[in-house]
């Protein structure tokens, strides 16, 4: 199978010296005109990171069919949607209704989503776990909803009262392959795994909640690994992973990223001793013989780069032709047809 590439936004924005996202619109905006320069070059896919109660893109759908209607052929994505926040019969409309507008190009990325500033942010939106259960098995239990939503399954009944019959009623509309183009954003091996036995893709990011002091990507090759090890289902299961690729072509480059730490970090979060995998900068011919030396990377079938995005537009564009002009094809990328 074909590697994929793509790029992943976070979209900041802040009204700071330097910032070329000084509002919302300018983050939305931006990312719609990046997409449609990320198709000009061939990239393969265009994806947003999704977060609540900061300057960052946080409601997902609007700006994915934004995108839709404005491009022809690019992946349009989430890495990933916070599951917790989620009604998931109405994100299940948001989702079809975004896929229709794309012509089927929807690669939905959804999770238990990550740590935060703000407290229990989703009971502010008014999603609590019942009794017993963590915000985790809230999101995995909202997720098969929606899954099952996607798929056409009845949720509803009629009022026969109104209609004369008995029956039952799917979420509408339908857009017919979206069941195999959602992933789960897995944060250890054991939550890949259970993504595996759910049917539904993978995804893992530069964070992994687990530590076995073996290199980051080794531990995402094993999580890889795993993953495939346990998947059931009747299509063959793709993985996606992120990598922060900061190529130094031009002075004003190094000026920003020269001084970039270049190896793991290990830590805390919430408590769990974690892995943080390295950032890639530098020249072009380094980066791409690293990139082709790591684990994860040559398991992978889609690779999703970070992006800087409050240093504009052109700046992000001119970063993803380096990529793909010098970097991306040493590990088995072709340009987008």
């Amino acid at each position: 199978m074909k590697k994929k590439i793509g790029f992943l936004s976070f979209g900041h924005w802040r009204n700071a010296a330097g910032s070329q996202t000084r509002t919302a619109a300018d983050a939305l905006l931006q990312t719609i005109e990046l997409a449609e320069a990320a198709e000009e070059l061939g990239v393969d896919g265009a994806f947003v990171r999704v977060h609540h109660f900061e300057r960052q893109l946080a409601s997902p759908f609007p700006l994915l069919a934004a995108i839709g209607a404005r491009t022809r052929r690019i992946e349009i994505g989430t890495g990933v949607i916070d599951m917790r926040y989620e009604n998931p019969l109405y994100m299940a409309e948001e989702a079809a209704a975004a896929d229709l507008i794309s012509g089927g190009r929807l690669q939905l990325g959804v999770s238990r989503g990550s740590p935060e500033s703000v407290l229990n942010g989703a009971s502010v939106f008014g999603y609590e776990p019942p009794e017993g259960l963590t915000a985790a098995d809230l999101a995995r239990s909202k997720t098969e909803i929606f899954l099952d939503a996607i798929s056409g399954t009845a949720v509803a009944q009629t009022d026969p009262a109104r209609t004369g019959v008995s029956g039952g009623l799917a979420i509408q509309p339908q857009s017919p392959g979206l069941r195999d183009r959602i992933w789960w954003g897995a944060g250890t091996r054991a939550t890949a795994q259970w993504a595996a036995q759910l049917g539904v893709n993978l995804q893992s990011s530069t964070l992994l909640s687990e530590d076995t002091g073996v290199p980051f990507d080794q531990l995402q090759a094993e999580q890889i690994a795993l993953y495939r090890g346990a998947w059931t289902g009747s299509r063959p299961p793709l993985v996606s992973i992120s990598r922060s690729v900061l190529p130094i072509t031009e002075e004003i480059d190094r000026v920003y990223f020269g001084r970039q730490e270049q190896e793991d970090q290990v830590g805390l979060l919430e408590g769990v001793r974690s892995r943080f995998g390295r950032t890639y900068a530098g020249e072009p011919d380094r980066i791409a013989e690293e990139l082709a030396a790591d684990a994860a990377v040559q398991a992978a079938d889609t690779i999703l780069f970070t992006v800087p995005n409050q240093l504009g537009v052109a700046y992000n564009a001119r970063i993803l032709e380096t990529i793909t002009k010098h970097i991306a094809p040493a590990i088995g990328w072709t340009p987008a047809q």
